[in-house]
């Protein structure tokens, strides 16, 4: 993914006022994040952890969404549970439910999107094996590290079809 600035991440949301995409939380190290090893960039408000946002490019633009991070019980520390768009399987609290408000008349109604994700919407890091779920084990899979990224970035564009459908 290329660096983005500020001002490409808050013009970028599309399920959200523009008041609200002004006040969002942005990561305090963006200029330091490993960009060549991110799809998309992801990250939870610091202000606010019930908040998260996604950044995606997705037909040559860039498009935000934020998320709302739903608590739910918590889990024995031996459920695992798998994230939507990487399938890194995590245990205790490593995944949580994210959804996001849907676009136009739906998303005025109310309706959202739900996606069980990594909590700290780090996929791009676990599937390239810079960062390792904690008390996940490994999951040996076949597939490149490329193509990971390629499966990630199709499961991240379904998500945001749904948030514009």
């Amino acid at each position: 993914m290329r660096p983005l600035t500020e001002h490409d991440i808050r013009t970028s949301f599309i399920n959200c006022s523009k008041g609200e995409a002004k006040r969002a939380g942005l990561p305090r190290d963006l200029a330091d994040l490993p960009w060549d090893d991110l799809d998309f960039l992801g990250w939870r408000d610091p202000g606010a952890p019930e908040r998260a946002y996604l950044v995606a490019e997705a037909d040559g633009s860039l498009v935000g969404v934020a998320l709302r991070v739903t608590s739910g019980a918590s889990r024995s520390f031996t459920a695992r549970s798998m994230c939507s768009f990487c399938l890194t399987t995590h245990t205790s609290g490593g995944v949580a439910l994210m959804t996001a408000r849907r676009t136009g008349e739906p998303g005025r109604q109310g309706n959202t999107v739900g996606q069980y994700l990594c909590a700290d919407l780090a996929c791009s890091l676990y599937l390239r094996g810079k960062r390792e779920a904690a008390g996940a084990g490994v999951v040996e899979e076949s597939l490149t590290p490329a193509e990971k990224a390629a499966r990630a970035h199709a499961n991240v564009r379904a998500f945001l079809d749904k948030v514009t459908a």
